[in-house]
């Protein structure tokens, strides 16, 4: 049975598997505010939403990789989750949230809401050593009878052997991967999500049948455009594997 996805912006999606709706990341902020990211870091917020969070319906659960970072959840995005079914976050993040129904995973334990397995997958937000600057954060395994295979989003993250573990227990059949290579100018060459080069690995690695790429758009703290990601996916031969969303647009998945 199909599902459907639609991309509002950044790591934000809805995803509708059955009757089970799932938010991912949720930042609804309008466009023009810098953000602090921490540590002498900051991004400006180019692009708004496709969509209002009031027109986004009964969401059965929020899917949040991280609750550290604007773009991935952003004052309207706060807003909502005393709203939703459920919240399924870090450990940390449960805690930080302080609400009843937030259900903090760490990786590989998982939760269940309307049918759907949720499995929390690991995550790494930037080079070695980086977690007590950036956090704890986490990606997400979503399996139902519903789907064809699994679906993976992999939260913002780098190439490591976190995400390479993932592919030694699951075989992915959908894989929604945060690019950008985000970095800032105090950052140097260090990067803190996939860039093109790893998002091939990790697509390869996974033996991904479709490739959704989101995280790459709409801030100033990323660093590589769409064009070149394209490029280099298409230098890799994943053109006809990878599916772009237009922003707004509900895209149906066999």
């Amino acid at each position: 049975m199909p599902f459907t996805a639609t991309h509002i912006g950044t790591a934000t999606l809805l995803l509708e598997i059955g009757d089970v709706r799932l938010l991912t990341d949720p930042a609804f902020d309008p466009p023009g505010r810098t953000y602090s990211f921490g540590w002498g870091t900051r991004s400006t917020r180019t692009l708004g939403p496709a969509l209002s969070a009031d027109a986004l319906g009964r969401i059965d659960a929020v899917l949040l990789s991280h609750d550290q970072h604007a773009d991935n959840l952003d004052d309207a995005g706060r807003a909502l989750l005393p709203g939703a079914g459920a919240i399924v976050t870090t450990r940390a993040a449960q805690k930080r949230l302080g609400l009843a129904h937030a259900r903090g995973l760490s990786p590989f334990t998982s939760t269940e809401v309307g049918g759907v397995r949720i499995t929390a997958t690991p995550a790494r937000h930037g080079p070695p050593g980086s977690l007590p600057i950036v956090g704890e954060v986490i990606g997400f395994l979503l399996e139902s009878p519903l789907l064809a295979g699994p679906i993976y989003i992999s939260g913002d993250t780098v190439w490591f052997d976190g995400v390479a573990e993932v592919a030694r227990r699951f075989r992915v059949d959908t894989a929604f991967l945060h690019l950008g290579n985000v970095g800032f100018p105090i950052s140097g060459p260090l990067r803190y999500t996939f860039d093109a080069q790893q998002a091939v690995t990790a697509a390869t690695a996974l033996g991904a049948r479709q490739i959704v790429p989101v995280h790459y758009g709409g801030w100033t703290h990323f660093r590589q455009p769409r064009a070149q990601v394209e490029e280099v996916f298409s230098f890799a031969g994943l053109t006809q594997r990878t599916r772009w969303l237009a922003p707004g647009e509900r895209a149906t998945f066999d």
